[in-house]
């Protein structure tokens, strides 16, 4: 087996814009629930919706994290604000790593550095929507118990928050940034 460079997980620079959307639209293409395109025959929505969150006030530059290899961009993830009712909350997503670069460990980087960065920044919780069996490994549980409700309720445990350090307690319904809204509006129009 070939020795696999070294990955290096940095902030998103402005050089890296087209390279995260060719990362995002690549790996939800072939996503068995990724978002519908939001032009004709476009990118998956996810492609879109990263590309709204960066023009929106909820973007937080320090927690958009590009994966290097071979000075390639092969995965990203972002945390944008988000809100338990009015106590401040970040939701991660999406998390994207090129098809021929997943299940090398990219994603695991990507998803512990942006868990790590929110709480070097004092974040108090980070919820996600996405699969229980994957994101149980990095601390997300149901966020039901802990009386976080989902935006929609019928996510049911696949709407997860991880607590991090500065984390008091926190109940009421979480609320992603709006242009997960947005997103949702134009999957159904």
């Amino acid at each position: 087996m070939a020795d696999r460079s070294l990955v290096m997980i940095r902030r998103e620079l402005p050089a890296d814009i087209d390279a995260i959307r060719a990362v995002t639209a690549a790996a939800f293409r072939t996503a068995p629930h990724s978002a519908p395109p939001v032009e004709p025959n476009g990118d998956p929505g996810e492609a879109t919706l990263v590309s709204w969150l960066r023009d929106d006030d909820s973007w937080v530059p320090q927690l958009s994290l590009v994966a290097v290899e071979d000075d390639v961009v092969a995965g990203h993830v972002v945390a944008t604000r988000a809100y338990v009712d009015a106590e401040p909350a970040l939701g991660v997503g999406p998390l994207s790593v090129l098809p021929n670069h997943q299940r090398s460990g990219i994603g695991t980087a990507l998803m512990h550095a942006v868990l790590g960065a929110a709480d070097a920044l004092d974040e108090p919780l980070v919820g996600l929507l996405g699969d229980p069996a994957y994101y149980r490994r990095f601390g997300f549980v149901p966020a039901r118990p802990l009386g976080v409700s989902a935006p929609d309720p019928a996510w049911g445990d696949a709407f997860q928050v991880r607590r991090l350090t500065s984390y008091a307690g926190a109940t009421g319904t979480f609320r992603f940034a709006a242009p997960f809204d947005r997103l949702s509006a134009e999957a159904v129009s």
